[in-house]
């Protein structure tokens, strides 16, 4: 930070009898001559700074305000701004006082008014208005997904008012947002970028179910790049339902469903037959829909295909872009728990399947395991598929 120097308002200084006569400020010291030039004065400089540039006679106010003190020590520090007295704390050898914001309003006035003492006890006391400058261009958070409650399966999205590019500059953005469940930071997670406006966060582990998250944002006084700065600060929650985690196995072709940890139901299912194998991977329901009809023609099936097929299902649930479901199929009840039947779908009796409908939410997180063909990161929300660190550096495997 680059220090400004401060004009002297007042001295304590006796003077003796002759013609006063000023030849101009130090840092926080007035320098007073008499024609006998034997009138004292203090050595305490008084300098002060705030943020990481100085512009056009402006401060850059990404940064406290520090007022400081050399060859002395403080003996009041006072500093009004636009919202009034600006809270500050001096240290304990009373040579520098911070102020308790971390950044300066932007295109704001502060009077800054400081007293000190030299170590021989003469003071000095000096006046400076600061001016902060005005960016001409901020940068805000536009939206942030998902929200309401939902399951433990969604990663966070962020979408940014302007573009924000390079390392440098991204960064700055990461470190000035914090995420936090019921309060506590979560530490053991990653922001990845998909584009230049926008960002994703996700824990190492789904998030903890039954929990309040919540994105803290301090992107005001943030210098982003050399003529962005951050806008404002601001606050957004959503909520986790239950931790719904439910297990597929294409092999045995039977289902557990668990509700934080605990066993609710193990349901037989018929997934997708050879040609048509359904994706293991880690998935998340993406729409929930009480029926839906199902065209094989959206997948590329011909209607002359012995494999064609045009119905509506019941209790549908979305795990993937390309059409995979769980969903009710009464008509394969005897493959269920025997062999898979289906064109990539889980089918289900329409029992569980309305009862499986009735514990999920959308953001609930579907386990498949069994198949050769694996899920992607694109066809839904396949994040969980990637390691943490791979995550975050960009890779989709």
């Amino acid at each position: 930070m680059r220090a400004r120097r401060a004009r002297v308002a007042a001295t304590g200084i006796g003077l003796a009898a002759g013609a006063l006569v000023l030849s101009g400020c130090g840092i926080g010291q007035l320098q007073l001559h008499t024609l006998s030039d034997v009138a004292a004065q203090s050595a305490a400089q008084i300098s002060y700074s705030a943020g990481s540039t100085e512009a056009d006679g402006q401060l850059a106010p990404d940064g406290p305000l520090v007022v400081k003190v050399a060859s002395g020590r403080f003996t009041d520090v006072q500093v009004t701004g636009p919202d009034g007295v600006l809270d500050g704390e001096l240290s304990d050898d009373a040579t520098t006082w911070t102020s308790e914001a971390e950044s300066l309003d932007y295109g704001s006035s502060y009077q800054l008014q400081a007293s000190a003492v030299d170590r021989l006890g003469t003071p000095t006391t000096v006046t400076d208005a600061i001016q902060t400058l005005q960016p001409d261009k901020f940068l805000k958070i536009e939206s942030v997904a998902p929200s309401g409650t939902v399951g433990i399966g969604i990663p966070m999205k962020v979408t940014l008012s302007r573009a924000v590019k390079g390392d440098a500059a991204r960064q700055r953005v990461e470190d000035h947002l914090v995420v936090s469940a019921d309060g506590k930071t979560i530490k053991n997670g990653a922001w990845r970028w998909d584009s230049d406006t926008v960002l994703r966060f996700r824990p190492d582990g789904y998030w903890p179910g039954d929990s309040t998250i919540t994105l803290e944002s301090n992107l005001k006084g943030v210098r982003i790049t050399k003529k962005v700065w951050g806008k404002t600060d601001a606050v957004n929650t959503w909520k986790t339902g239950p931790a719904m985690i439910s297990y597929v196995n294409l092999q045995t072709h039977m289902m557990k469903v668990t509700r934080n940890g605990k066993t609710l139901r193990t349901i037989p299912i018929a997934a997708g037959k050879p040609g048509f194998e359904t994706r293991s991977g880690i998935k998340v329901i993406l729409t929930k829909e009480l029926s839906r009809r199902m065209d094989a023609a959206t997948g590329g099936t011909s209607q002359d295909s012995p494999e064609y097929y045009n119905l509506v299902v019941q209790y549908a649930l979305r795990v993937t872009w390309s059409g995979e479901f769980l969903h009710a199929a009464p008509w394969s009840v005897g493959n269920q728990g025997v062999y898979n039947s289906s064109h990539g779908c889980v089918g289900m009796s329409t029992e569980n399947a309305k009862w499986f409908y009735d514990q999920s939410e959308i953001g609930d997180v579907v386990v498949f395991t069994g198949s050769n063909r694996q899920m992607t990161m694109d066809n839904g929300i396949g994040d969980w598929n990637v390691p943490l660190e791979r995550w975050s550096e960009g890779y989709d495997s």
